[in-house]
């Protein structure tokens, strides 16, 4: 795949079921900054792991994300059924370049404004508070005091916010959330299971916009088919199906992630925790760090050189499929210092992590989730102070996803358990 110039490193077979991506990160990253590696399905590709080298690749100016640039994806090479086509199908501002993303994204942009993610604050304290009762409540009906904090908070949270921007109704959003997981997160899928995942998506996504069709709302579904039906030529249906699935996938299975993810690493590090609650870090400061530390995004696919293109020293060939490797870069010692494996929420520089993108393609989303990720952590901790994970953190199974970077479930005890107090009878003289 690549051109070193000593003898290159044999190229890394991806395992389907990923898992926790940490050391694997850390011995390619060895290596050099970007990696050659082998998608399943046998389909070479490289993934970028250094943060220098990442952050040149993201806002490279011949690098594109239209698969118009990988041959292999139009000539058969890559058969037609390949699962993780799935990310150079869809038709949105991810897999658009130049002027179509800029006409994309200004469609969506100005919903997520800092100034239009402030408006939504009550509304993110509302749900949460709600959401908090829901957990303690599990919790108590529980024999054990234990509660999935995925389940009850860390999902309903950002689903329930992304779906009310999008019009979408309460009765399809635990349906979506299947979907959007068996497309776009889980990497151990079938080719089969995930053409029936995204059949019934764009399904499911048609008849969500047809409703907003028939009845316009104060929402952004709403004012997309708008844009769309406003001269007919600024949105094509596949467009609006496209940005509709990117907004739900990007609006909460990365929240979903970040939040969970921040959770276990304060539970593990009751130092970090303590740190905050004393005032002496904020919980913009755990935010950032969790992003830095232990991202939601594990190896984001695809990104294709227009040219052979030289990056840390390896030549990717042009139209290479390249995968953004955010958790790599972010425990990258050679920019966050020799400590870079340690959760620290007072790093200096934390905030410089690459979690969010780079450059034209930085995560619209951004404001947004920084504001459902700060209060779910302030009031989840000032509500439960003693939470705790109700398993060793090793026990926990990981998302089987190279893509994703997460649990699959978070068994927490949010109230100390109160041990029955011994009455010791005095002894008589």
């Amino acid at each position: 795949m690549s051109s070193h110039t000593s003898e290159p490193a044999p190229a890394h077979v991806v395992a389907p079921a990923g898992g926790c991506p940490h050391a694997l990160n850390a011995e390619l990253r060895a290596r050099g900054p970007v990696a050659d590696i082998v998608l399943p399905g046998g389909v070479p590709a490289a993934v970028v792991l250094g943060h220098d080298a990442l952050k040149e690749f993201l806002s490279h100016p011949d690098v594109a994300k239209d698969a118009r640039h990988c041959p292999a994806l139009n000539d058969g090479t890559i058969p037609a059924d390949w699962p993780l086509r799935v990310f150079a199908n869809a038709q949105g501002m991810h897999t658009a370049d130049g002027a179509d993303h800029r006409r994309l994204r200004s469609l969506v942009g100005n919903a997520f404004t800092a100034r239009q993610v402030e408006r939504l604050r009550p509304r993110v304290e509302e749900l949460t508070a709600g959401l908090l009762d829901d957990l303690g409540r599990a919790a108590a009906e529980d024999p054990e005091g234990v509660a999935d904090l995925r389940t009850h908070f860390a999902l309903p949270l950002p689903m329930s916010v992304i779906c009310e921007l999008l019009g979408v109704d309460p009765e399809h959003r635990g349906r979506l959330h299947d979907l959007t997981y068996t497309v776009i997160i889980a990497t151990d899928t079938t080719p089969a299971e995930v053409t029936a995942a995204v059949r019934e998506l764009v399904e499911l996504l048609g008849t969500i916009a047809a409703a907003r069709r028939a009845a316009p709302g104060d929402d952004l579904t709403s004012a997309l088919i708008a844009a769309r039906e406003d001269g007919g030529d600024r949105l094509s249906e596949a467009e609006l199906i496209g940005t509709m699935r990117l907004m739900l996938v990007a609006g909460h299975e990365t929240t979903l992630n970040l939040i969970g993810n921040a959770v276990r690493a304060l539970c593990t590090h009751r130092d970090q925790l303590a740190l905050v609650l004393e005032g002496k870090a904020t919980w913009s400061d755990v935010v950032d760090e969790t992003l830095r530390w232990d991202g939601p995004v594990s190896w984001f696919p695809f990104r294709y050189p227009t040219r052979d293109l030289s990056l840390g020293g390896t030549v990717i060939p042009r139209g290479t499929p390249v995968l953004a490797g955010y958790t790599a870069a972010g425990r990258d010692a050679a920019f966050h210092g020799p400590d870079a494996d340690r959760f620290d929420v007072t790093r200096p520089g934390a905030a410089r992590h690459l979690s969010f993108g780079q450059g034209a393609h930085y995560c619209v989303g951004a404001p947004l989730a920084r504001l459902e990720a700060t209060i779910a952590l302030e009031r989840l901790f000032t509500r439960f102070p003693d939470l705790d994970l109700a398993v060793p953190e090793a026990e926990l199974p990981h998302q089987r996803s190279f893509i994703g970077n997460s649990v699959e479930t978070l068994p927490v005890r949010p109230v100390r358990p109160v041990r029955p107090v011994r009455l010791v009878r005095p002894v008589r003289a």
